[in-house]
């Protein structure tokens, strides 16, 4: 028998799926559900993790909860399908993208007698599969020696912003910010040159090397230039994340560039690019020209 916690993850999508696997991997007694069953069991296929029928039956005497859902509303209402199943104590580690939508989870929480550990993270598919996600987390410094050995395993860093949970996903909203000016500036780069008659390759060229590059910026007009648009993280939660900006800003900050990213990001969506990447907004652009 493990002497380690039993983990419950909620959600199995492009950063639930690889969380759960590795820590199946990892030696964690873990339980999955997702609202779609077959991606639940696609994710730990070959793990000693076990699929649940529900929300109930996976947290269930769980010691660690672990979501990874849409959003707040969402997680919410999952949890309260869950009733009175999560054992009183029980961590509850939030991992998606939830924005200020956080303090009605920290409410729930304290209803439930949860202790909850805000840790949303900072990448896509393939660092989530590579276990390298930064992981951004808020909680009282009691409950970090539970948590760190999974957080050990999904990510290649913790950086811990707070005491209190509400910090860290609204240092998260930040990074939405400029995630999306990378990936409007890789697209935009690509089309004008394109539409100038230029070879958008040489953009590449150019920046390749030079303080622009980056990870990122390779990755993503690599996948454009190659009309490669297997989504790490598509238009639709881009949306969805820079909805959560938008909505979060404080009137005295006005954020002109995160309203033109999701102008363009639902161009994109409209177009029928909502389930591609996020760099599918190049194609917004170049099929304007």
């Amino acid at each position: 028998m493990s002497d380690r916690p039993v983990v419950a993850v909620l959600g199995t999508g492009t950063i639930g799926a690889p969380v759960a696997r590795n820590l199946a991997v990892a030696g964690f007694p873990v339980r999955v559900w997702n609202r779609t069953p077959l991606r639940a069991r696609a994710a730990v296929e070959g793990t000693d993790a076990t699929v649940a029928s529900s929300p109930a039956e996976a947290v269930r005497s769980a010691d660690i909860l672990i979501t990874v859902l849409t959003d707040g509303p969402v997680t919410g209402r999952v949890l309260e399908e869950a009733g009175d199943a999560p054992q009183e104590g029980a961590v509850w580690v939030q991992l998606g993208t939830v924005g200020t939508g956080i303090d009605e989870l920290r409410s729930l929480a304290d209803k439930l007698g949860l202790t909850l550990v805000d840790a949303p993270v900072q990448g896509s598919r393939q660092p989530a599969e590579q276990g390298k996600l930064v992981v951004m987390a808020s909680a009282a410094p009691e409950v970090r020696s539970t948590v760190e050995p999974l957080f050990e395993v999904i990510g290649s860093r913790t950086v811990w912003v707070s005491d209190a949970p509400g910090a860290a996903s609204r240092l998260k909203l930040t990074l939405n910010v400029w995630v999306a000016a990378l990936t409007h500036g890789v697209a935009e780069s690509l089309a004008v040159a394109r539409g100038l008659g230029i070879d958008p390759a040489l953009v590449v060229d150019v920046v390749t090397g030079g303080p622009m590059d980056s990870g990122f910026f390779q990755g993503k007009s690599a996948a454009a230039l190659a009309d490669d648009f297997t989504p790490s993280f598509t238009v639709t939660n881009s949306i969805k994340d820079a909805e959560l900006v938008l909505a979060a800003a404080p009137k005295t900050t006005p954020v002109p560039l995160t309203e033109a990213a999701l102008e363009r990001w639902r161009l994109a969506r409209d177009q029928g690019h909502g389930d591609r990447d996020m760099i599918a907004s190049y194609l917004a652009t170049r099929e304007r020209n």
